[in-house]
């Protein structure tokens, strides 16, 4: 079981960390939302939930709460730049559909 970032995503975790000036990693989750019924959440981590599991990739943790691993193992994050947009592309082999504007999920 394992969440993994990308060498560019782990790249831009470092560098918002950095200029946050704290921060243990990044961590992901699931919640319901959208048409689909789920939406991924990132958040940055300052302190570790002991119950969450930490994964490594490129140097940096990825902290993933019980009850969302089931929606997410599997899962690589990219940062990926398309046009003037940039920001996280998920690539979970979980995901059986999703809504047609991409916000949410299901499995």
């Amino acid at each position: 079981m394992s969440v993994l970032l990308t060498e560019r995503a782990a790249i831009h975790v470092m560098k918002t960390i950095e200029r946050r000036g704290k921060g243990l990693g990044i961590k992901v989750g699931v919640k319901t939302a959208g048409c689909s019924g789920l939406a991924y959440k990132l958040e940055f981590v300052d302190e570790n939930k002991k119950e969450d599991l930490s994964f490594k990739s490129f140097g940096v943790s990825v902290f993933v709460d019980p009850k969302s691993l089931p929606y997410v193992d599997g899962t690589e994050l990219d940062f990926v730049k398309e046009g003037l947009n940039e920001g996280f592309k998920f690539i979970n082999p979980n995901v059986k559909g999703e809504c047609g504007c991409g916000e949410s999920f299901q499995v």
